[in-house]
């Protein structure tokens, strides 16, 4: 199989776990389910976001498309949500500091919001930002 064929497979599968994990995590605490705190749900997000940050590296690699570039700004803009990605989910889902739950809960929708734009980007790839 091509390369590319198995860094696309990966790299999508990744981020289909990705966000089911989140949204999971998500209900878990809502809810206070017991799940939420169990040893496998703190490490597998960060080895499934580990593989897609890999494939992401492979792909671009076998593409050619590499961010900070004309022909990658899509790829920028995708970086820079992926980065308010991560930010929102710390706030969503963080156990750190205490927050609201309506503050979690904005924080959950604009990460899903931030999700359908790197998707959006990715299967496009098209800068929104021109």
């Amino acid at each position: 199989m091509h390369a590319f064929n198995i860094l696309i497979s990966l790299h999508l599968t990744c981020v289909a776990l990705t966000i089911s994990l989140f949204v999971l995590r998500y209900w878990w605490r809502w809810t206070n389910n017991p799940h939420a705190r169990a040893g496998w749900v703190r490490v597998a997000p960060h080895v499934v976001d580990s593989v897609l940050l890999l494939s992401g590296g492979g792909l671009m690699w076998v593409t050619g498309y590499f961010p900070f570039t004309v022909k990658g700004a899509w790829l920028t803009e995708k970086l820079f949500g992926v980065i308010i990605y991560i930010a929102l989910g710390f706030i969503a889902l963080g156990r750190h500091r205490p927050r609201s739950q309506q503050t979690g809960f904005i924080a959950f929708m604009l990460g899903l919001v931030v999700l359908y734009i790197i998707i959006k980007l990715a299967a496009t790839k098209v800068p929104i930002l021109g």
